[in-house]
Order: C-alpha cells, then structure tokens, then sequence
C-alpha cells in the first residue's frame, strides 16, 4: 500500500468518526449511514468535497437531505448531489 491510499485511508476513518457524531443524532443517522456507502470509494478530490460539506453544519444538511432548501452553489458538486438523492433508508 502506498503511502497514499494510506492518507486516503486516514482520511476516510476521519470523515466516517465525524459522520457518525455530528451534533444531532437524525444528521448522524443519514451521514454515517451515507459514508459508510460512499467513503470507501471517493477519491481524494471527493473527500475534499465531502469534508467541506460536513463544514456546513447539521441544520444546513438536514435542509438539504430533505428537500426544504436547496444546496447553495458553493456546495453545489457531485458529493452534495449523492447525498441529497441517497436513500438512507434502505441503506441500514
């Protein structure tokens, strides 16, 4: 393994601890369950992605995921569209 996938496997670990301990426990349930799908094969740029969305806090993804606001264009990119569209239901 190169050195790398092994910051690439850092990272991940890193974005699936703070997927799963947000701050609300409904954020936690959708975002962990999405990075357990989606994380393992991101590449680095979509990391980066996905590590400035969980920037935006619980209460802006939640309006996002269920559809009450719409993902500002600073967001606006290919992770934020798999998470709005994910289905974290039948993902258990």
């Amino acid at each position: 393994m190169s050195d790398t996938n092994q910051d690439l496997d850092v990272r991940r670990r890193k974005l699936m601890y703070r997927s799963t301990y947000t701050g609300t426990k409904e954020t936690d349930i959708i975002l962990s369950r999405f990075a357990e799908r989606n994380l393992p094969t991101f590449s680095a740029r979509q990391l980066d992605l996905y590590e400035e969305l969980l920037a935006a806090g619980d209460p802006e993804i939640m309006a996002w995921v269920v559809r009450g606001k719409p993902v500002p264009p600073e967001f606006d990119n290919e992770v934020s569209r798999l998470l709005v569209r994910f289905n974290y239901a039948t993902s258990a």
